[in-house]
């Protein structure tokens, strides 16, 4: 018993978070279910700039019931780039529902890309919209590379499902508080199945609140294995 435990680690204890990009976080406040005040907004920023995050990518929820404009987010994230004077480089995307106003957006690209042509995309965590493989092939064929988010939360999702989508050129993206248990058991084996097959191109936080990052950075579960083959992940 003592050994099991003592053979686990955090992320604290790691040193993963150095030189670390977040590629998914719902820092930019007062714009969705994430962080709701620029205090927040900058505890957490310099909670991961201690433990050396390098990069932190804002990427707000686009969708129906969250229907933000892509002109007035990038106020707000200029807002917060001229608020936080710490050396963590900030880098505004968008995290999109795929619905119907996703639809409507792709035909005029109105997007926040991630990177070079790079669009993060989700769903529900219970149920795929009914034309979700059509939907997939719509922004492939727009020429925009999908990046599907924390694709290990989605309940109806198995591993023939990812084998699909990477077979299809879709890169997907962990979230960190998957690996750790956050969301559950069944959550966290298929995070570690799907990190043993190398069909993760990218890391995030998906960070909405202070409390919960600080847990998560310091809980004690991680296993050797997992955490060498994080450091590969996310050292890219």
């Amino acid at each position: 018993m003592f050994g099991f435990f003592s053979s686990r680690t955090s992320l604290h204890d790691t040193g993963l978070m150095k030189g670390f990009t977040d590629n998914h976080s719902h820092i930019l406040y007062g714009v969705d279910d994430g962080v709701a005040t620029k205090e927040d907004a900058l505890s957490i920023l310099s909670l991961m700039e201690e433990e050396g995050v390098k990069t932190v990518w804002c990427t707000p929820h686009f969708m129906e019931d969250v229907p933000n404009k892509t002109a007035d987010i990038r106020e707000k994230f200029e807002t917060l780039k001229s608020e936080w004077t710490g050396s963590i480089e900030l880098k505004l995307a968008s995290e999109n529902m795929l619905d119907n106003l996703f639809k409507e957006r792709l035909e005029t690209r109105d997007f926040l890309f991630h990177g070079d042509g790079k669009l993060l995309v989700e769903t529900s965590t219970w149920a795929a919209p009914m034309d979700f493989w059509d939907m997939i092939d719509s922004i492939l064929v727009a020429g925009i590379k999908p990046v599907v988010a924390h694709p290990e939360r989605y309940r109806y999702m198995q591993m023939k499902d990812y084998k699909r989508l990477v077979d299809m050129g879709v890169e997907l993206q962990l979230n960190l508080p998957s690996i750790i248990g956050v969301y559950g058991e069944n959550v966290s084996r298929k995070a570690e199945a799907i990190l043993d097959k190398g069909w993760y191109s990218m890391v995030g936080t998906d960070c909405h609140r202070f409390r919960a990052l600080e847990s998560q950075l310091s809980c004690k579960i991680l296993s050797q294995s997992t955490v060498t083959k994080l450091k590969s992940l996310m050292s890219r």
